[in-house]
C-alpha cells in the first residue's frame, strides 16, 4: 500500500489512441508473432513523486476469428509520466486500441524541502 503523507493529493485522467492497424495494414493487423506498441504519456504537471497509475482498455477491434491475447500496462513510471505499453502475440490480429489511465499521488507543496 503506498501511504500519501501531503494534503495535496493529485488525480489525473486521459485517454489515448495506442493504435489504428487496419487503415494502413501495420503490424499489429497484418503480422502474426508478438507486437508491441509503447505510447509516452507526460502528466500535466510533475507530481512529487512517481503516482500509482491504473491503465484500461476501452476500446479494441479485434478479428473474431482469432484468439484474443492483449497485455496492457503502466511501465516505468515517474514524477513526470509513463509508458502505457501494449503487447499481444501469436496469430491475434488488432485493428485498433484504445486506453483510457488514472494516476494518483502527492503533489508537491510549496514548503518542500530540496536538499541536494
Amino acid at each position: 500500500m503506498k501511504r500519501l503523507q501531503n494534503h495535496l493529493i493529485g488525480v489525473e485522467q486521459g485517454e489515448t489512441l495506442l493504435f489504428s492497424d487496419f487503415q494502413n495494414n501495420g503490424p499489429m493487423w497484418a503480422d502474426e508473432g508478438e507486437r508491441c506498441v509503447i505510447r509516452q504519456v507526460r502528466f500535466s504537471e510533475p507530481y512529487r513523486k512517481a503516482p500509482n497509475v491504473q491503465v484500461a482498455l476501452s476500446m479494441w477491434d479485434i478479428h473474431s476469428d482469432r484468439n484474443s491475447r492483449i497485455e496492457i500496462a503502466a511501465e516505468a513510471i515517474t514524477a513526470e509520466g509513463f509508458e502505457l505499453v501494449f503487447r499481444t502475440w501469436g496469430d491475434t490480429q488488432v485493428a485498433r486500441a484504445r486506453a483510457n489511465w488514472l494516476a494518483i499521488g502527492e503533489l508537491p507543496h510549496e514548503d518542500d524541502w530540496d536538499i541536494p
